[in-house]
């Protein structure tokens, strides 16, 4: 069993480092009065737990039926095939019509019914950066016509991508990174309940806080893969994505001078794996201070991220990149 399911919150009381937003959401589910939200702040700290527990305290033992759930990452890149496929919409579900009509009609036919044994329903839409402003603006009309029986919450990493429409309409709930010192004690008690020859040294144990960035999922996730393949930790390696990675590979060809190589790679990630010229400069970023912590490096990739700014062609600048980076840095 994966130790963040097992050690996961069940109750508010549990939820660690968030104790003001857990007092407002208490109050919430004691006075049966949620408002619409908006649950922002860096993976791992608790956004989807607490609200979960929120809505078992709010409705008790039948909150799954009181909740609809929509994971909108998986819903905006699948389309009609999502709904198509979900059997709580099969019967609203229209094959002649598009993905946003069929999206707002089940939006509205939701949210329209009131639940039998409780005042309102909830919608809570994870990653809901993900929504399109279409699909936002359709929803904005639907909160201010069925708010009386149905209440939005929005967990998000970015709430920067809300419309301001929607984000004037919701209480702004933020669960700040966790400090090392709570993640550090959570760690130390999961230790108390493995055996003795399995402990992680504490110098180990302050690599993999280190490592985490405030995210306590990501550092029990640390915890359990160290102790159940007792290799070493090394942060450069198992944190680093897939992503990363082909941007490593790809500074290092930069610095041999296989130019067409190191573009090849980077557009490939900018086509395959969706990602825009700036986000390709970030991922570069933080591979130069992990790998090569290089100021000529830096510059030359803030020149690029501005160039961007002005709607620079994204393909074209990331091609240049890397010419100028190998001819200005590694030459």
């Amino acid at each position: 069993m994966f130790w963040i399911e097992k050690y996961r919150p069940v109750t508010l009381d549990q939820v660690l480092g968030q104790e003001r937003v857990c007092e407002v959401l208490r109050r919430c589910a004691a006075t049966k009065n949620l408002p619409h939200l908006v649950v922002s702040g860096p993976p791992g700290t608790g956004k989807s737990v607490s609200v979960e527990a929120t809505l078992r305290e709010l409705y008790g033992d039948t909150w799954q039926d009181n909740v609809t759930i929509f994971r909108t990452a998986d819903l905006m890149e699948r389309g009609k095939s999502a709904l198509e496929s979900d059997e709580r919409f099969l019967h609203l579900f229209r094959s002649d019509e598009s993905f946003l009509s069929n999206f707002k009609h089940i939006i509205s036919s939701y949210a329209s019914i009131r639940p039998i044994n409780a005042e309102f329903k909830v919608m809570l839409f994870e990653d809901a950066h993900a929504l399109s402003h279409d699909i936002q603006h359709a929803l904005r009309r639907t909160m201010e016509r069925y708010s009386k029986t149905c209440r939005f919450v929005f967990c998000t990493t970015q709430a920067s991508t809300l419309i301001p429409p929607i984000k004037s309409r919701c209480l702004p709930l933020f669960f700040v990174p966790l400090p090392r010192e709570i993640i550090r004690d959570c760690l130390l008690k999961i230790l108390d309940d493995i055996p003795e020859e399995d402990r992680v040294s504490e110098d180990e144990t302050g690599l993999i806080i280190a490592a985490s960035g405030g995210d306590l999922r990501k550092a029990i996730m640390f915890l359990q893969v160290r102790v159940e393949t007792r290799i070493p930790f090394n942060p450069d390696t198992l944190s680093r994505t897939v992503i990363q990675e082909e941007a490593c590979y790809a500074l290092n060809e930069m610095k041999v001078k296989e130019i067409e190589k190191a573009q090849k790679r980077l557009l490939d990630l900018m086509i395959t794996q969706g990602l825009s010229g700036r986000e390709i400069i970030s991922v570069l970023l933080l591979v130069t201070e992990r790998e090569h912590n290089d100021p000529e490096i830096v510059t030359r990739l803030a020149d690029t991220d501005a160039l961007l700014t002005h709607a620079g062609n994204e393909y074209l600048q990331i091609n240049a990149l890397v010419s100028t980076i190998v001819a200005e840095v590694f030459s």
